[in-house]
């Protein structure tokens, strides 16, 4: 049984024309070689898989090539090639710096370049994982990577460059690798499918494209993997299951539920896609993804954005025909606050819920209500004042059933006004009274209420002013009860006129709190200052501290004056 060879090393690049997308760097480094412009070090830096080690050996295969191609490409033939591709060439010395980045390491490195190469012309140190040595060993590789032996040229590879130290970079030419297009990797895997006689959907390919984010050797290790498990029939479903990946369908479907504001049917599409093993926040990050290709798809110079299979490009441009733009933005922001909150979210599903019926209600069309029709009398027209429109007055109502009357601000002599305070008299059943008023005038409500709920309310609102720390106005609405008078007028005592101030700027935001609570709008609020008798009113703020201080002992006006000192407020 022959051993196993993942793909990523089986179809690893061995010449230029084979790395696949950099082709600018590719091209960069064929020049140098052609027109004998070689740098003595190199800096290869980008993300995992996208070719900075393959390229490296590429490269130090090459320059030391008996007889290259007219392509300025290796032969493959020549002692030196053939050395290279068994792995036996001692021109070349590969050194990982994650394991061998001490000091001493690079001393040893150091040692070995005094050598020049017995064969070939050049001896090429490729140093991978760069960034990973240490402070000592950085400074104890700059004279080297300096001034090295003609016959010496050294290749760094790093995936993060700035932790490089400034003179390192300073000494070297940098090359920085793009992340692979997906176009790219799909056309590499269709030729590796190919070759090892894997039947594939280009839907497919694409999906491992898209997960492997621009890492071409992460986009083969998937590959091996799903061939593994689907045989040699590379389906698009096998992909999605296999890779846990949500389908372009449920998307597409969630989007059209959405359109029709279908709020019910998205619950169950939703509660299906959680079944299936899906996370809330992987799918709302992939509902964010759907709707950005959409708006993509709205005009004609982006389309080039949607990296997606033709097949599923269709799609798209279908459903981005019925949405508008400003919907799309619109269901963009929800979902973007919906997975900005989403870690922070208790009930995470209902937020996710919350979420997508705000979606629904962006685009629902809510027709409005008919008016109901009510069978009056002919209207009688009265004049009134300039800045008043004409009253319109129904039928009265019969004795039996007590309905509201219609009156305006000024008394009208064919309409009953009927008096509040004679109403709640006169029927002790009745506790709400309404008064009906021109239309643009606001309708007032008085319902009865005791003085036990009058304290339970105000004692309610003395709390939050606690919570906000006013002190004092706390300590001034508990220690005097208000006192419930007739036409509901409530009479709050103020111990101490200092506080009187203090209390008419919270008076407004007290009565409205009251009138809320208690559903009266005719409650009135009046601020009345506790007498305590001549000479027992005590002192309270600094500034009466100091009166009733200084006429005790008049010195401490003349020392304040002396001092020019001033009272705190």
């Amino acid at each position: 049984m022959e051993n196993f060879i993942v793909s990523a090393r089986k179809y690893r690049p061995i010449t230029f024309d084979t790395v696949v997308g950099q082709p600018s760097i590719t091209t960069t480094l064929k020049n140098a070689i052609r027109n004998n412009h070689l740098a003595q070090a190199f800096l290869f830096c980008g993300p995992r898989g996208v070719g900075k080690t393959t390229c490296a050996r590429i490269l130090a295969k090459t320059i030391n090539c008996e007889s290259r191609t007219a392509n300025v490409e290796a032969c493959n033939v020549c002692d030196s090639c053939i050395s290279f591709n068994n792995n036996h060439s001692l021109n070349i010395y590969e050194l990982d710096a994650a394991s061998n980045n001490s000091v001493d390491d690079i001393r040893a490195l150091v040692e070995q370049v005094r050598y020049p190469p017995q064969a070939g012309k050049y001896k090429v140190y490729i140093i991978d994982e760069m960034h990973m040595l240490s402070a000592s060993a950085f400074n104890a590789f700059l004279k080297t990577l300096e001034e090295p032996p003609s016959y010496a040229i050294f290749i760094l590879a790093t995936t993060e460059k700035h932790k490089i130290i400034p003179t390192i970079l300073s000494r070297c030419q940098i090359f920085d690798f793009n992340r692979i297009q997906v176009e790219d990797i799909v056309k590499h895997l269709y030729g590796i499918a190919e070759k090892e006689g894997v039947k594939s959907e280009e839907d497919a390919l694409h999906v491992i494209a898209q997960k492997a984010d621009g890492a071409l050797r992460d986009a083969l290790s998937m590959f091996d993997q799903l061939v593994s498990f689907a045989g040699n029939n590379l389906t698009y479903k096998a992909v999605i299951e296999n890779l846990n990946i949500l389908d372009y369908d449920y998307y597409f479907k969630i989007t059209d539920q959405i359109l029709k504001a279908d709020i019910a049917n998205t619950f169950l599409t939703f509660n299906e896609i959680l079944n299936n093993g899906f996370d809330g926040h992987h799918f709302i990050n992939g509902l964010s993804s759907h709707f950005r290709d959409l708006l993509v798809c709205k005009d004609e110079i982006t389309l080039q954005l949607l990296e997606v299979s033709p097949n599923i490009r269709e799609k798209y441009k279908q459903q981005s025909a019925i949405c508008s733009v400003a919907n799309l933005i619109k269901w963009l922001d929800i979902a973007d606050k919906c997975d900005i909150n989403y870690r922070q979210a208790k009930n995470q599903r209902l937020h996710v819920e919350i979420t997508l019926m705000k979606m629904c209600n962006v685009n629902a069309e809510v027709a409005p209500a008919e008016p109901v029709k009510k069978k009056t009398e002919p209207v009688k027209q009265i004049p009134s004042a300039e800045t008043h429109p004409p009253v319109s007055i129904a039928k009265e109502p019969q004795p039996d059933k007590l309905k509201p009357a219609a009156a305006s601000h000024q008394e009208i002599s064919s309409s009953k006004v009927i008096s509040i305070k004679d109403s709640l008299k006169g029927n002790e059943k009745r506790s709400e009274t309404v008064i009906n008023k021109p239309e643009g005038i606001e309708t007032k409500t008085a319902k009865e209420f005791t003085q036990d709920n009058l304290l339970k309310v105000w004692n309610e609102f003395a709390e939050t002013l606690l919570r906000q720390g006013k002190m004092a106005l706390h300590a001034a609405m508990t220690k005097r009860q208000p006192e419930l008078k007739d036409q509901f007028n409530v009479v709050m005592k103020i111990e101490h006129s200092g506080l009187e101030k203090d209390v008419n700027v919270i008076k407004s935001e007290l009565l409205d709190f009251l009138r809320s609570k208690l559903d009266n709008n005719l409650i009135q609020l009046n601020a009345e200052v506790e007498k305590m008798g001549e000479g027992t009113d005590k002192p309270y703020t600094p500034k009466d501290k100091f009166k009733h201080m200084a006429a005790k002992n008049p010195a401490l006006n003349e020392l304040r004056n002396q001092l020019d000192l001033d009272i705190e407020y």
